[in-house]
């Protein structure tokens, strides 16, 4: 089946336009999920929400919108009044600059999607955009209404077609100086980095994503397979941490036990976890 487009709109760049439609390009759906139900009865459980003083059910006709101002004061916002300030929407999703793919933070990135031509006679403007990028290695930055808001997105090359990427604002993004404040003046023995380098040698290889497993999600999948099969659920034994006398001590240890060579290494972190389908 083919996938569902998030969004569909209009590419441009000057006078240049081609239809396209965004696609999610990283999913969690697939992971396991539960539902509340009551342990009593084994029913599932449905939510409302209470009024916080009364602690009467309120319906939903009876539910709208409020900004706290002050401890337990709320200026309210009516359906109609959050949409008219959602900003109009033109479908366009309109290249305004060119940057280097390397001169965006890390930090700004949310979300990727693939950006496709939406019909036949798309292909070819989309494709002249997408070989410009390429040829000139730039990434291209564009803004549209998207989900409701004004997002901005970093288009680059990806494949045969582009990735389109949003981007946080920059009142999202905390200023790194907040977490690394208390980074102590340390200066680190010559033995330590060589130390260090060594391991790093040792372990270099290249990404492969099909080599990191979610253990989480997998022993989940197992457990509930485990219950239906009514089998005996094992506990898992304790992690024993072992701590060396001090950080020159650790990383001689850890150096005599890398010495082989990455690219020869195919042990495997665990056994894949396998989406659970759903009972129908």
């Amino acid at each position: 089946m083919a996938p569902r487009a998030n969004w569909k709109g209009y590419l441009k760049l000057g006078e240049l336009n081609c239809a396209v439609a965004l696609y999610t390009a990283a999913s969690t759906s697939d992971r396991v999920s539960f539902h509340m139900v009551n342990r009593q009865t084994g029913n599932r459980l449905n939510r409302e929400f209470v009024d916080s003083e009364t602690g009467k059910p309120v319906e939903r006709d009876e539910q709208i919108k409020g900004y706290e101002v002050s401890g337990g004061d709320y200026v309210t916002l009516e359906p109609e009044e959050v949409a008219a300030a959602v900003p109009e929407s033109n479908r366009m999703l309109e290249i305004g600059d060119f940057v280097n793919c390397n001169d965006i933070d890390d930090v700004f990135f949310d979300k990727p999607y693939y950006l496709a031509p939406a019909d036949k006679q798309s292909k070819e403007v989309y494709a002249l955009i997408r070989e410009g990028l390429m040829a000139n290695k730039v990434a291209a930055i564009a803004q549209t209404v998207l989900f409701r808001r004004v997002r901005t997105l970093l288009i680059q090359p990806h494949g045969e077609g582009l990735i389109a990427s949003t981007l946080h604002y920059e009142y999202e993004v905390r200023p790194a100086s907040d977490a690394f404040k208390d980074m102590p003046k340390l200066k680190l023995e010559p033995e330590m980095l060589e130390l260090a380098s060594h391991i790093i040698d040792t372990k270099m290889g290249k990404f492969d994503p099909s080599e990191f497993n979610d253990r989480y999600d997998a022993a989940l999948a197992e457990l509930v397979k485990a219950k239906i099969e009514g089998r005996e659920i094992k506990k898992p034994k304790p992690i024993k941490e072992t701590k060396p006398a001090d950080l020159l001590e650790a990383l001689r240890r850890s150096a005599s036990s890398s010495k082989q060579p990455a690219a020869k290494r195919t042990a495997k972190s665990g056994a894949k976890s396998q989406p659970m389908r759903k009972a129908g």
